[in-house]
C-alpha cells in the first residue's frame, strides 16, 4: 500500500473510531472520490459468500461518517470473489478461487442485479439446480448432505426415507422434461406421488395449473387421486424395500390417465460413495439410494408396468397408458426443426394488382386472420388439413361457402415453395419415426392416432408403402459407408465437426437439421439415452455403432467450457457408459468450440476469434482432446495470458519477480542483471504490466529456444528502468535499444517507440557467431547486434519484427560502427 492511500485509511480509522481486524478486515477505495469504506465480515474466511455485519463509511474531504449495521437484518449485503482480496500464496487462495470459477460456469454471475444480497444469491443458486456445501457448489438431485436431522423414522422404514426430500425453490428435472414436451399448457392435471415437502406442487399450482400431491412422510393425509399426469420423482431409488417399490410404481402407475413420469439417481462411473446396503446404497446420513444405470432402470419399468417406458432424459422416462397421446408425442419428439425457406407470403404487390380486383382484396383483407390461420396449419402439417383439425371454420365457410373455397381462395394468394418444403420435412419426419419405432420393435398401435393416419395417408398412400421406406432407412444405419456420406454432406452443410471416416459431432441443436439417416442412428441411442436436447454436444461415431452425449457447464457463454458429463451410447450392446466429472476427476476443456456449432449460434463470431487467438499463439497441441486443463492453465499463467469472456488477453497485473519467464527464467533474472545493477543495487522494477509480457514473450520465443539448443546462456545485461540507465557509463540509446522494453517516460509516452524487449547474452565456451547465426535462422527475433565471436550478443523481440542485424565493426577512429547486414550474408560468415 503506497504512503497516500496508507495515511488516508489511518484518518479513516480516526474518524470512525475503529481499529482494523478487531473491527473491520476489509477496505474498500472508492475511486475518483474521496470515500472509504470500512467493512466488517465476521466469517470472512469460514463462509463461502460472507455476510456484511457492519460498514464505516467515511468522506474524507467532507469529514463525514455514516454507519450501518447489518446483524439483525434478514437479507445482508453478502461479498463474493473473496480470492481477490487476499495474496495469491494464501493456503485457503484455490478454494476461494475454485468457488468463483464453480459460480461462474454454471451463470451465477450473469445476473448482477441479483447477486448482491443473501435471499436473492441464494435463490439463483437455487435456481440454477444447485445448493452450496462449504466452499463447492453441489448439483440437487435427492438430498445427501450430512446435516444432522433428528426428525423420527416413519413406522415401517429401516433408513430415513425422508431426509432424502429436498426444499426445491425450482422445478425438479422431470417436472422441466414436461414442460419442455408441452405437457404443462393447462389441459392436464397433475398428481405428484412421493411429493416430499411439496415445492413442484407448490411450483404448479403458482404457474395456474391443476396440481396435487401425496407423500408417506411430509404429506400423509392428503388424499391419493387420479390425474392425468402423474410424476413419480426420485422415489424408487429411495425405498430399500423391493417389495414397496415396486408397489410405489405400481400405484403410481394405476393413478395415471394418460402419462406416468418417473426419475431416479444414476451411477455416477467415476463417483459411488456408501456402503452396501440390500442391493443399493447406505450413506452416511443414514438414508438409502438405489443407484440405477439407464437400461437397469428402463428393463424394471417394462417388466413391471408392461408398457415400454421413454427415456426423455438420463434418469427420467415416460411411460404412457393413453397409447394416441403416446404416439403424438413419438411422432412431435422426432419433427425436424431444420429452417423452412424464407419466402414472401404474398406475391409482390404489383402482380397482385394485375390478378386481383379490389374486391377480391377486400375480402382477404377482412378474413385476413382466420386464411392466415388456415395457411399457418396448412405449412405446419405440410398437407391439406381435414376440416375436424380447422378452429374457426364457421367463418370461413360464411365467407366463402366452404372449406375447400377457402383453401384454394388462400392457396391462390400464397407461394407454394414452403408448402413444398414442409411436405419434404414432414414425410422425412415420419419416415424417422417409423424407422425408429421398428428399431425399437415397438408393439404395433391397435390403431393409428388420427392425425397420423392423415400424414400417412398424404405422403405415402398407405401404411404398407410408409413401413416399407421406414424398414430400408433403418437397415441403412448398419452401412458405414452411407453413415460416411450423410457425415460428410452434414460437416459440407456447416453441421459440426468431421473426423475422416471416424466420428461427426455437434451442438445437439444441429441434429434436427441433419439428413433422415443420421437423425435415425442419433434417435436410436435417444431409445436408450433419452432426450438428446438434454445434452451440449452429440458425437456420431461412424464405424462403431456408438453415439456420445457430452454436458458442459454454461457451454453458450463460455469458450472453454468444461465437461461434467458424458455418455457413451453403445448401440450393438443396447448399453450405456455414464461419466460424471467433479473434483476426483477433472473436467476436461472443450478446445475448438467453434467447430461444434454454427453461424446461428450465440456469440459464434466471438468464439471463432478466441479459437484463432489460441491456436496462433502456437504454445498448445490440440490434437485428440487437446492439453490436460490444468497444464493447459498453467502454460496460459506462464505465458501471462488470461481469457476474458471471449477474448484472450495480455495480463493487467505485476507478477511477483520470483514467478516464472519462460521455462529457464524468473522475472527476477532478467530484471536484476549487468554490472551497472549489481554496482548501484537499484531495484529497476517495471512499472508497466506489458513490460513483463514483453520480457515473457522474449524469453519464450528467442532465449527459451537458444537454451534448448546450445544449453545455460549467461544474462549480460537485461531489462533497464529510467533511474537505471542514468547510472550507466559510457553511451546508451534507451529510445532505440528496446531494453526499457514498455516503459512510459514522464509524458505517459513509450520511452522506446519499439516496444518489445531486449537483452545481451552469451554462452560460455561457445562460438557466439555461431550463437547469433542460430538465432537469426530459427527464432522470430527484432533485432540483432553482433559484436564479435567472444562478446554478448543484443537480442530483442518486438511488434516490429524486422529482423534486422547489425554488425558492430571497428572503425578506423577506434570505435565501434554499425553496419546493417542482410540475412544471407550474416549466415554465410566464418
Amino acid at each position: 500500500m503506497d504512503t497516500t492511500l496508507k495515511s488516508a485509511l489511518l484518518e479513516a480509522e480516526r474518524l470512525a473510531g475503529v481499529c482494523r481486524s478487531d473491527h473491520y478486515n476489509v477496505v474498500r477505495y472508492e475511486l475518483g472520490t474521496s470515500c472509504i469504506s470500512l467493512l466488517y465480515y465476521p466469517n470472512f474466511f469460514e463462509e463461502p459468500f460472507p455476510a456484511l455485519r457492519e460498514s464505516w463509511r467515511v468522506d474524507l474531504a467532507a469529514g463525514k461518517l455514516s454507519y450501518r449495521t447489518y446483524k439483525d437484518s434478514l437479507n445482508p449485503p453478502i461479498l463474493h470473489r473473496k480470492e481477490l482480496l487476499i495474496s495469491d500464496d494464501h493456503p485457503r487462495w484455490c478454494q476461494y478461487k475454485s468457488l468463483t470459477e464453480a459460480a461462474e460456469s454454471v451463470g451465477l454471475f450473469a445476473e448482477p442485479t441479483r447477486i448482491g444480497y443473501q435471499r436473492q444469491w441464494l435463490q439463483l443458486v437455487r435456481e440454477k439446480g444447485y445448493q452450496i456445501i462449504g466452499h463447492e457448489l453441489v448439483p440437487i438431485g435427492n438430498d445427501e448432505s450430512l446435516q444432522d436431522d433428528e426428525a423420527p423414522l416413519h413406522a415401517d422404514w429401516s433408513v430415513a426415507r425422508q431426509l432424502t426430500a429436498l426444499t426445491r425453490y425450482g422445478l425438479s428435472a422431470p417436472i422441466q422434461s414436461l414442460a419442455r414436451y408441452g405437457f404443462l399448457d393447462g389441459c392436464n392435471t397433475i398428481f405428484d406421488y412421493g411429493c416430499g415437502r411439496g415445492d413442484d406442487v407448490r411450483g404448479l399450482v403458482e404457474n395456474g395449473l391443476q396440481a396435487a400431491g401425496w407423500d408417506p412422510y411430509y404429506a400423509p393425509d392428503n388424499p391419493i387421486t387420479q390425474a392425468d399426469i402423474v410424476n413419480l420423482g426420485f422415489v424408487i431409488n429411495v425405498i430399500e424395500d423391493f417389495d414397496e417399490r415396486v408397489d410405489a410404481l405400481v400405484t403410481a402407475f394405476s393413478l395415471a390417465r394418460q402419462l406416468l413420469v418417473v426419475s431416479v439417481m444414476l451411477v455416477n462411473q467415476n463417483k459411488i460413495q456408501g456402503q452396501r446396503f440390500k442391493d443399493g446404497m447406505l450413506t452416511k446420513r443414514g438414508t438409502f439410494q438405489k443407484y440405477y444405470t439407464q437400461a437397469e432402470i428402463r428393463d424394471f419399468l417394462e417388466d413391471l408396468l408392461h408398457e415400454e417406458p421413454i427415456p426423455v432424459a438420463p434418469g427420467v422416462f415416460f411411460v404412457f397408458r393413453d397409447k394416441d397421446a403416446e404416439q403424438r408425442f413419438l411422432v412431435n419428439r422426432f419433427r425436424s426443426r431444420g429452417n423452412v425457406l424464407r419466402v414472401p407470403l404474398l406475391f409482390p404487390r404489383e402482380r397482385q394488382l394485375r390478378n386481383r380486383n379490389e374486391r377480391t382484396d377486400k375480402k382477404y383483407a377482412y378474413y385476413r386472420e382466420s386464411l392466415d390461420r388456415l395457411w399457418n396449419l396448412w405449412v405446419s402439417l405440410g398437407r391439406k388439413p381435414d376440416k375436424t383439425e380447422v378452429e374457426g371454420q364457421v367463418a370461413l365457410i360464411e365467407g366463402f361457402g366452404s372449406l375447400n373455397n377457402a383453401f384454394r381462395f388462400i392457396k391462390a394468394r400464397k407461394n407454394l415453395t414452403a408448402l413444398e418444403c414442409s411436405r419434404q420435412t414432414r414425410t422425412a419426419d415420419l419416415e424417422v419415426y417409423f424407422a425408429l419405432c421398428e428399431f425399437k420393435r415397438r408393439k404395433p398401435y391397435k390403431r393409428l392416432e388420427h392425425g397420423l393416419q392423415r400424414d400417412i395417408k398424404a405422403f405415402f398412400g398407405s401404411y404398407t408403402n410408409v413401413k416399407q421406406v421406414a424398414h430400408e432407412l433403418l437397415f441403412q444405419i448398419a452401412d458405414v459407408e452411407a453413415i460416411n456420406q450423410a457425415c460428410q454432406q452434414a460437416s459440407e452443410q456447416g453441421l459440426g465437426w468431421l473426423v475422416e471416416r471416424k466420428s461427426l459431432q455437434l451442438h445437439a441443436s444441429l441434429v434436427e437439421k441433419l439428413s433422415p439417416l443420421l437423425r435415425v442412428y442419433v434417435g436410436c441411442a435417444t431409445v436408450i439415452y433419452g432426450d438428446y436436447h438434454d445434452a451440449d454436444l452429440v458425437k456420431i461415431h461412424i464405424a462403431s455403432g456408438k453415439v456420445s452425449f457430452m454436458k458442459y457447464d454454461d457451454f453458450e457463454r463460455k469458450p472453454l467450457p468444461r465437461m461434467t458429463e458424458r455418455v457413451k451410447v453403445k448401440l450393438r450392446e443396447q448399453d450405456i457408459e455414464y461419466y460424471a466429472y467433479d473434483d476426483n476427476y477433472t473436467p476436461p476443456f472443450l478446445y475448438n468450440k467453434s467447430r461444434y456449432i454454427n453461424e446461428e449460434f450465440l456469440h459464434y463470431p466471438e468464439q471463432v476469434v478466441f479459437d484463432q487467438a489460441l491456436e496462433k499463439c502456437g504454445l498448445f497441441d490440440f490434437a485428440g482432446y487437446g492439453p490436460n486443463p490444468d497444464n493447459f492453465l498453467e502454460i496460459l499463467s506462464r505465458n501471462r495470458l488470461v481469457i476474458e469472456g471471449f477474448r484472450l488477453v495480455r495480463s493487467r497485473t505485476i507478477p511477483n519477480l520470483d514467478s516464472p519467464c519462460g521455462r529457464y527464467f524468473i522475472f527476477r533474472q532478467l530484471i536484476e542483471c549487468g554490472e551497472t545493477q549489481a554496482r548501484t543495487g537499484l531495484e529497476n522494477l517495471p512499472e508497466q504490466p506489458e513490460t513483463y509480457n514483453a520480457l515473457c514473450d522474449l524469453t519464450t520465443q528467442v532465449l527459451d529456444p537458444v537454451i534448448d539448443y546450445f544449453g545455460m546462456i549467461r544474462l549480460t545485461y537485461g531489462f533497464c528502468s529510467p533511474a537505471l540507465a542514468k547510472k550507466i557509463p559510457g553511451r546508451i540509446s534507451p529510445q532505440r535499444d528496446q531494453h526499457a522494453a514498455c516503459e512510459l517516460n514522464r509524458r505517459g509516452k513509450p520511452i522506446c517507440d519499439r516496444l518489445g524487449a531486449a537483452v545481451d547474452f552469451i554462452v560460455d565456451y561457445e562460438s557466439m557467431l555461431e550463437v547469433a547465426q542460430w538465432v537469426v535462422a530459427n527464432t522470430p527475433f527484432d533485432r540483432l547486434y553482433f559484436y564479435g565471436d567472444d562478446k554478448p550478443i543484443h537480442v530483442s523481440f518486438g511488434p516490429d519484427n524486422s529482423k534486422q542485424i547489425v554488425r558492430m565493426i571497428l572503425g578506423k577512429s577506434g570505435k565501434l560502427l554499425p553496419q546493417v547486414t542482410p540475412m544471407e550474408a550474416f549466415l554465410s560468415l566464418e
